[in-house]
């Protein structure tokens, strides 16, 4: 066999992964890996920015469950892929990033090369469950298979590779090969189940909380929660794991007092997947009943949890094991336990502020393109905000949210990482005016590729949370206020379709004549226009 360079094999090792979309943007120092990816078996996709192929292989990755995969030049690369890694990091989505790296000074020094970093290595590892510079061509197949094998068994997290350049154009001779995974996630033992079966049959009011690592699940936590018979609350990383309109959903609303008080009013709790951490619910000093049980993969997020029954573990595995041990609950346990959730569920609105309502207003009418199976991703905005809060979900991995570390700019790129990875044929962005604008470039990704894509675009002219934060804090409003493009002239010069939404009663022939027409659209509404439509007051300050 011809001699490859390392930078060849390691795409072939990749595809024989299943890796089949790689984000990345050639640089100087990257060029050996473009080798490789001439061979057409792994589709290459250009962003306009890296933060913006980060956010791609962030919404491929929760869209498909597969890891996404980035090739990122030396030092800016890295740098720039940072925020994308850490919002990966944060919300366990599993990521692969590949870069190279200059040659290590053995006196660890720089000496001003180009992109040079004293450490790249040292760049990732606070947002990586494994950050790695390997020594030779021979380091690399161990370093990708090792990679693969975490996003298997433990809890999902981006993984970085450092090659540094002149490894990258070491030949290799033998083709590398992926290495069945040996290794899987860890098991809760019997005698933890039945424990847990144990406190569940005691308790009276139980309750159900499920988060992201359900979500490959759904089956398994809907045969659990009916035989529990109890209230089923869920993340943001899990909506859609129990279906919208479920006689066991309390509907989406975590962060709502109503919902709250079920947990708090509870004697049990069941955690399962879930750090259930503050951006789950944004209470500080939120009660938990005085039986709890966690089981999770990550063994950091049982440190706290002192007082409970705590299992590091696979938590599918453990309701499937659970399941067994239950009884069948009482046809009366059943019709009282459904119309307590229903309850729930319908007085929704009654907790709505009115700046919610006027958010309602138009979200109500994607409602109906959720049903039909439309992905959503989300950006870091106040109508979103609503959405992840009242919008229902249908199926796992519908929704795309970055939660955690809540960046700015998600929405836009996210969605087009998911259409690429097949999960969706339609997908809806709904962005803020400023949000929109630290990854707008990635419109021109999305009309060269023809997606099918749809971006509702709120403008209210501001930073308005913000602004609003200000206000509530008694401070003058400084540095929320920008002058915003013609958005609509922006898209049509990036080959988009685009107009402006003057009447939210004809939202719905307007979002469904964009989903059936090919190419991207961008759709937008004026907070104004809607607030005196919807005859709310909003609360603009």
């Amino acid at each position: 066999m011809k001699p490859v360079t390392a930078g060849q094999a390691l795409v072939e090792l990749l595809a024989d992964h299943g890796v089949d979309t790689v984000f990345g943007i050639p640089g100087t120092h990257s060029i050996e890996l473009y080798r490789g990816l001439a061979s057409e078996r792994i589709r290459h996709i250009s962003p306009r920015h890296e933060q913006g192929g980060g956010f791609m292989a962030d919404g491929y990755a929760r869209a498909s469950g597969r890891p996404g995969v980035c090739f990122v030049i030396t030092g800016p690369g890295v740098t720039n892929l940072a925020t994308p890694m850490a919002g990966a990091y944060i919300d366990s989505v599993p990521m692969l990033v590949i870069s190279p790296v200059n040659p290590p000074d053995p006196h660890g020094i720089n000496r001003g090369r180009l992109h040079e970093l004293s450490s790249q290595e040292a760049v990732s590892r606070p947002f990586c469950a494994d950050s790695v510079t390997v020594e030779s061509a021979d380091q690399i197949p161990e370093a990708v298979n090792r990679a693969f094998s975490l996003f298997a068994s433990q809890r999902p997290r981006p993984v970085h590779i450092n090659i540094p350049l002149p490894v990258l154009v070491e030949p290799v001779g033998e083709p590398w090969h992926a290495l069945s995974c040996t290794t899987a996630m860890a098991k809760v033992s019997d005698r933890l189940v039945a424990e847990a079966a144990r406190k569940i049959g005691r308790a009276r009011h139980k309750v159900l909380v499920v988060g992201g690592g359900t979500v490959d699940g759904q089956s398994d936590i809907l045969a659990l929660a009916e035989r529990m018979n109890c209230p089923v609350i869920t993340t943001v990383a899990a909506r859609g794991v129990i279906p919208a309109g479920h006689p066991l959903s309390v509907g989406a609303q975590l962060r709502a007092p109503r919902i709250q008080k079920v947990l708090q009013e509870a004697d049990l709790a069941l955690f399962l997947g879930t750090d259930f951490a503050q951006t789950d619910h944004w209470n500080d000093d939120m009660p938990l009943p005085c039986e709890q049980i966690w089981v999770n993969l990550s063994p950091d997020s049982m440190d706290s949890r002192t007082s409970a029954l705590t299992a590091v573990g696979d938590c599918l595995h453990f309701a499937r094991k659970l399941h067994a041990l239950l009884p069948e609950p009482s046809r009366e346990a059943v019709d009282r336990c459904r119309m307590q959730c229903l309850d729930l569920r319908t007085g929704r609105a009654e907790s709505m502020t009115d700046k919610e309502k006027m958010h309602w207003a138009v979200l109500e009418i994607i409602d109906s393109h959720l049903q039909k199976g439309m992905l959503v991703a989300s950006d870091m905005t106040q109508s979103a905000y609503t959405a992840v809060d009242y919008l229902p979900a249908y199926r796992p991995r519908q929704w795309l949210h970055p939660v955690g570390y809540g960046p700015l700019g998600y929405a836009l790129p996210a969605a087009i990482g998911a259409l690429l990875s097949d999960a969706a044929d339609t997908a809806l962005a709904i962005v803020g005016d400023a949000g929109f604008q630290y990854t707008q470039q990635e419109m021109g990704l999305a009309a060269e590729l023809g997606l099918n894509l749809t971006v509702l675009l709120w403008n209210n002219h501001a930073l308005q949370q913000i602004c609003d934060d200000m206000d509530s804090a008694g401070i003058e409003p400084v540095g929320v206020v920008q002058k915003n493009p013609d958005f609509l002239a922006l898209a049509e010069a990036y080959g988009w379709r685009a107009w402006k939404n003057v009447d939210i009663t004809s939202l719905e022939s307007e979002l469904a004549k964009a989903s059936e027409t090919p190419g991207p659209v961008l759709i937008e509404i004026d907070e104004s226009l809607v607030r005196t439509q919807s005859g709310q007051s909003g609360n603009r300050r």
